[in-house]
């Protein structure tokens, strides 16, 4: 199998496809060379996100390191199968997390004893949940987590979820009478109607999507309305003390959307926790400048926990 274009020429990239219920999840499997038995990291991305939103760039930097890396879309968005598209399920969304952990579990040639759970925002709180009911998860990493509905709503301020909240009963109204969903995007300037909110937010979509066709990609920078019914009251971190894996969480000082002082407090709850914070906001550990300092403790804290065996 050849290099695909990009990639390093020790670490090869594969198309594979994770069957869940009728469905299924499209994924890349990274694999190291000169490697045996390698431990294995799941990853998938945020609210509303896709793994081409530079999760490669995480997952090319820890096959680099000697790491396979499964990364997963999840169904209803990207190229994974699911109608209607751009539907975000909170119970299906973790049923994803349950078969893509199953499928690492289940591939030849890692070490399928050690398996790592990685995740950013809504999927950082993902990781939580699983890893709170899955005891033999090797290490969790939660990027900028959602930890905490409350928190999270709060920081959003009231006139803007009393907007998202008409969305989300229309939407809701919509499909208990039989109509396709009512959509409202899932990143965007300040004062529109997306649920996460910058003062550039279009501009750091774009910057996420460097190298795509982002023209392309825009109309789908959506989800159906109705999840922010369920937002409020998911609240992944009340469960951290029942995570024994060791656990790395990483907020931004100037976090907006997933509050620093909830994800700190989580972190003490959790036995076996390191937390680190950064001089950023909600978006910036993905990209320049910040994104080297935080994938860089990343791997580091794989090195010390889940170490590769040469």
């Amino acid at each position: 199998m050849n290099p695909e274009p990009g990639a390093s020429a020790d670490a090869r990239r594969s198309d594979v496809t994770l069957p869940v219920g009728r469905d299924s999840c499209a994924a890349w499997l990274y694999r190291p060379e000169n490697v045996e038995r390698p431990p294995v990291i799941v990853m998938a991305h945020g609210f509303g996100a896709i793994r081409t939103l530079r999760l490669d760039a995480y997952a090319q930097r820890f096959a680099d390191a000697g790491y396979a890396v499964l990364v997963f879309d999840y169904r209803h968005f990207g190229d994974s199968t699911g109608q209607p598209r751009e539907l975000l399920s909170l119970s299906r969304q973790r049923q994803d997390w349950q078969a893509a952990i199953a499928y690492a579990r289940a591939l030849p040639g890692v070490d399928t004893g050690r398996v790592v759970a990685w995740g950013s925002s809504l999927s950082g709180g993902h990781v939580l949940h699983a890893a709170a009911h899955d005891q033999d998860l090797a290490a969790v990493i939660a990027q900028v987590p959602h930890v905490s509905g409350p928190h999270a709503t709060i920081a959003m301020g009231a006139r803007h979820v009393t907007r998202l909240g008409v969305a989300a009963v229309k939407d809701l109204t919509r499909q208990l009478t039989g109509r396709s969903p009512y959509y409202v995007p899932s990143i965007g300037d300040t004062g529109t109607l997306a649920v996460m909110l910058d003062d550039d937010g279009i501009g750091i979509l774009r910057r996420l999507a460097e190298g795509l066709d982002v023209d392309s990609f825009l109309p789908h920078n959506r989800v159906a309305a109705r999840i922010l019914l369920h937002m409020p009251f998911n609240s992944p971190g009340l469960r951290a003390h029942r995570i024994t894996a060791p656990t790395l969480i990483q907020a931004g000082e100037r976090d907006e959307l997933t509050p620093t002082k909830a994800s700190r407090w989580v972190a003490r709850r959790i036995p076996d926790s390191v937390f680190k914070t950064y001089p950023c906001g909600h978006f910036d550990p993905y990209v320049d400048p910040h994104f080297e300092g935080v994938v860089a403790d990343q791997i580091a804290f794989l090195n010390s926990r889940v170490p590769v065996r040469q």
